[in-house]
Parts: structure tokens; sequence; C-alpha cells
């Protein structure tokens, strides 16, 4: 059984059909090419296959397609505009904040969605929305002082 869908992903209009049992990690991956959305739990614990739905973070590897119909979706490949870093992401590279880089994406999209909602975050605040993002590298200081780093030249930004 196939389900019509319709959604943007990274600013583009999509609409196919998908089985009930897609999720949406495997269908970025597999339909559109989108690899920076990782598998790593398969069961939405570690934060790998975290992407943006209407600017929230959520697991793609737990999430059906259907769920998404009519929403806009971001990844990681999305957050740039015209091949330039977005501020979390040229933070996360000033800081070196990410070793082997699995988790990171999620990670990035995890801090992105946390700087629209709170400009200046603390530390608790911080590693409360890096719960759900997992890394198996690094001891998360690097990490909070990147997201520290984006907050700032957002405010500046602005």
């Amino acid at each position: 059984m196939t389900i019509p869908v319709s959604l943007v992903i990274n600013g583009k209009t999509q609409a196919f059909d998908v089985g009930a049992h897609h999720v949406v990690a495997d269908v970025l991956r597999e339909r559109f090419g989108l690899t920076g959305c990782k598998v790593g739990c398969d069961q939405g614990v570690c934060g790998a296959c975290t992407v943006l739905v209407d600017g929230a973070p959520v697991t793609g590897c737990a999430t059906f397609m259907f769920a998404v119909d009519g929403r806009e979706v971001t990844t990681i490949e999305g957050l740039g505009l015209d091949g330039a870093l977005s501020p979390v992401q040229q933070a996360f590279l000033a800081a070196g904040a990410f070793q082997c880089g699995f988790c990171t994406a999620g990670m990035i999209l995890s801090v992105t969605a946390l700087l629209l909602r709170d400009r200046d975050p603390d530390e608790a605040t911080i590693r409360q929305w890096l719960a759900g993002n997992i890394c198996r590298c690094t001891g998360y200081n690097a990490i909070v002082e990147a997201v520290r780093r984006a907050a700032r030249q957002v405010a500046e930004a602005s």
C-alpha cells in the first residue's frame, strides 16, 4: 500500500508516493540522496538522524513519512545559503566541535532549532537541548562552546 505525500524538503516542494511503513530518514537518504541524516540506533534515541520539521527537531528514523505530509523538512544539506555555511555550522567548525562527525549533523540541526527559540541559552539549556543527540567521541565541552559562538554570531547578525 502506498500513500501520496507532498512536502517541502530543503526549500523544494516534493510530491511522491511512499509505503506506509517508510520513515523520513530512509526516504531522505535513498530517494533524495540526503545522506547527512544518519541512521545510528534506528530507534530514535541517538539523534544522528535528527532533521527539522517545521523548525522543530525530530528523529528521522522514528518518524513515518506520512506524518510529515504537508510540512517543511530541513536537513543539514539545506541549512546553508548559496554554498555558505550557516552560523551554527561555522561555529561548530571554528570550535572544533566534532571528531568522527557521525552525530554532528543532528547536533547542528538541534542547535539551530534551539537558537530559533532562545538566542542566548545558558549552559543547562544547551545541554538539555543536546540530550537527544549522543556523541561517543567528545566530552561535549567543544560542542557547548560552539553553541555559545553560534548564539553570538546570530546576535551580531540581527
